[in-house]
């Protein structure tokens, strides 16, 4: 699986719940991917299944930061690029095999999730640092 809009963000969008000019975003890692059905029906944190436990994490995840790009008129589409994650999680020993980025509101009930990041495969760490570096932008297109 690719990496993907979960498919409650349109919907976030059109009801005004999403202002990536106001909002707070974190990510979270994730050990089992979602399937294509997850991505379709999960719309808050508390949806999730398979976050990663272990030494190092929070459940829950660390700040996200992101630049929201030029609006691509030739594509249609608006581009966001989120900020590398250098050394987020320090002296962690777990294995993470995706992350999930969501508008931070609190409460896991209501977080709304955005974006999935699939790593390809397994990456894991023991009492050393994750960081996350992601490849392209998102895009949230017309």
């Amino acid at each position: 699986m690719a990496s993907a809009n979960f498919t409650n963000l349109p919907r976030a969008l059109a009801k005004g719940d999403l202002d990536f000019d106001a909002n707070t975003f974190k990510v979270l890692l994730v050990s089992t991917l979602p399937s294509e059905a997850n991505l379709d029906a999960w719309a808050n944190r508390s949806d999730v299944t398979g976050e990663v436990t272990g030494t190092g994490y929070t459940a829950g995840g660390i700040a996200q930061a992101f630049t929201r790009d030029a609006i691509d008129t030739t594509n249609n589409r608006q581009s966001v690029t989120y900020t590398n994650i250098t050394n987020g999680w320090t002296g962690a020993t777990f294995s993470a095999v995706g992350a999930i980025i969501y508008k931070n509101s609190g409460s896991a009930a209501t977080d709304t999730l955005l974006h999935l990041v699939d790593f390809g495969g397994t990456i894991s760490c023991t009492a050393g640092n994750f960081s996350i570096t992601y490849s392209t932008p998102f895009y949230i297109n017309r």
